[in-house]
């Protein structure tokens, strides 16, 4: 009780508090990610204690992981990686005018799913790390091609058009050097591509310039967003109730995220797509998702908060980071003294304590920076229409000049732009190209890293447990469905 309550006291609280604001304006502009705003932090931390440092640190990760939904919410651009999967039906309930519901159940939704995912840290911590070391090159090929599967569920209408953006995706992943040869491919002799295509300006590109384009394109009627009115009405009563009527499915995709969380490399980007996958897979309403239904919002802002919880299981018992969010951490950890590992539950159970207790105070101070921080950006759709657009192009611009202060990936934000632009015009989904460029370097790197360990022998792919779950889970996918019907027409007959 003493180590909760001093993990409580006025000199954590308020530099947890600071971060959090810090966390919602980074998480807020499109392109600076959580693991930057955590970057930003780690020097200021250096000058306090270790608690108070770690407080900023789950502070910052936490607000800005769910202040990319807003504007990916109110104008179709991810402000986080992690945000991806908020734009499908964030951004259509926008459209119709309840945007304000949207973030009311993405903030309340972030705070459950972070308790979730904390409280199963807590309580399941040391055997799902040790579940989560077992895989190895071999499963986590799988585990990007059961991601890469998720194609053919946010597929609406034509999985085929779903597919052959996700192969796009993935063929735009292997620009660059060749992990294993060293020799560049598709650069076509520019050295700017020799770094690879970062996912970031691309996601932003497919999601928010090509919205600008549409919009512009279009009739007035087109380029006109919901009243202002409409935009800040949060709705928090109605989205309470909706809340503890899908409560199963923010359970279910809590678990999902904690679980992607806690599998060294995964994050929460993946974690989100995956709940959001699985939720629509296994929905009565599957065919309504990506038209604006709570549920395809609740899913993904449920699991990547809940999934920042599960990075810290194999970071503390470990030492093993499990996204470049605790990667930082360690390293931060290292420069306190402390030893990430499985004893640091014993010859550091003061802190370990208290990092327990404030992530779960964060979830809850979220609620009201969450509030403030929705408020704070509704202002900026106060302006025409016309100023948001242009301030969309701007904030997308910087966004993606800030991943790597490179102009090249400016360019490449607007050559994605038009690409989206296009493929929409021809009914294919965008959603799984970023898929592809996302997982593409996860599945290329364990496949070749496996055939190398086996001298080319494909055999371990196919004869491990875990793998063969895995691949039971993605013939399901693609299948489960066709099998369920089947079944189901010969018990009607008998």
């Amino acid at each position: 009780m003493d180590n909760i309550l001093a993990a409580l006291q006025p000199n954590i609280l308020i530099p947890l508090l600071i971060s959090m604001f810090f966390g919602i304006f980074v998480g807020g502009i499109p392109g600076l990610t959580a693991t930057m705003a955590v970057a930003l932090i780690i020097p200021i931390s250096y000058y306090m204690s270790p608690l108070a440092g770690l407080a900023m640190v789950l502070g910052a990760s936490f607000t800005a992981i769910f202040a990319g939904d807003i504007p990916a919410t109110y104008l179709r651009i991810p402000g986080t990686p992690a945000s991806g999967a908020a734009v499908l039906d964030g951004f259509e309930m926008t459209k119709k005018g309840k945007g304000g519901l949207a973030l009311a159940l993405d903030l309340i939704c972030s705070a459950i799913g972070g308790i979730i995912g904390v409280l199963l840290l807590i309580l399941v911590a040391p055997p799902l790390a040790n579940f989560a070391l077992k895989f190895t090159n071999y499963e986590y090929f799988w585990l990007g091609i059961f991601g890469l599967s998720m194609s053919a569920v946010l597929s609406r209408g034509n999985v085929i058009k779903g597919l052959s953006s996700a192969l796009l995706g993935l063929l735009i992943s292997t620009i660059g050097i060749d992990i294993t040869t060293g020799y560049p491919r598709f650069t076509f002799g520019n050295i700017e591509l020799m770094g690879g295509i970062s996912f970031i300006p691309a996601m932003i590109g497919l999601f928010g310039i090509s919205e600008v384009l549409k919009r512009i394109q279009g009739s007035d009627k087109d380029l006109e967003l919901p009243t202002i009115e409409e935009k800040m009405k949060l709705s928090i009563p109605q989205a309470i109730r909706i809340t503890f009527r899908k409560f199963f499915i923010v359970i279910k995709s809590s678990i999902v995220g904690t679980f992607i969380g806690a599998l060294p490399g995964a994050g929460a980007d993946i974690a989100a797509w995956v709940a959001y996958g699985v939720e629509k897979k296994t929905s009565k309403r599957s065919d309504e998702f990506g038209t604006g239904i709570v549920d395809g919002v609740i899913a993904p802002t449920s699991a990547n908060n809940a999934a920042l919880g599960g990075t810290w299981i194999p970071a503390l018992v470990f030492g093993i980071p499990g996204d470049t969010i605790t990667a930082i951490v360690l390293g931060a950890m290292l420069m306190y003294g402390l030893r990430p590992g499985p004893l640091i539950f014993q010859e550091n159970a003061d802190l370990v304590q208290g990092i327990f207790t404030i992530a779960i105070a964060a979830q809850i101070i979220l609620l009201f920076v969450g509030y403030l921080g929705i408020k704070a950006y509704s202002y900026l759709l106060r302006l025409k229409t016309s100023i948001v657009l242009a301030a969309v192009v701007i904030f997308s611009m910087i966004g993606s000049y800030a991943i790597r202060n490179s102009f090249f990936d400016i360019y490449v934000m607007l050559i994605f732009g038009v690409v989206g632009y296009l493929l929409e015009k021809i009914k294919v989904p965008l959603a799984p190209m970023i898929l592809g460029i996302i997982l593409g370097p996860m599945i290329e790197d364990n496949l070749r890293v496996g055939l190398t360990k086996t001298g080319g022998n494909w055999l371990p792919f196919f004869d491990r447990p875990i793998s063969l779950a895995l691949i039971s889970f993605i013939l399901f996918v693609f299948f489960g469905g066709y099998v369920i019907k089947f079944l189901a027409k010969i018990f009607r007959r008998r």
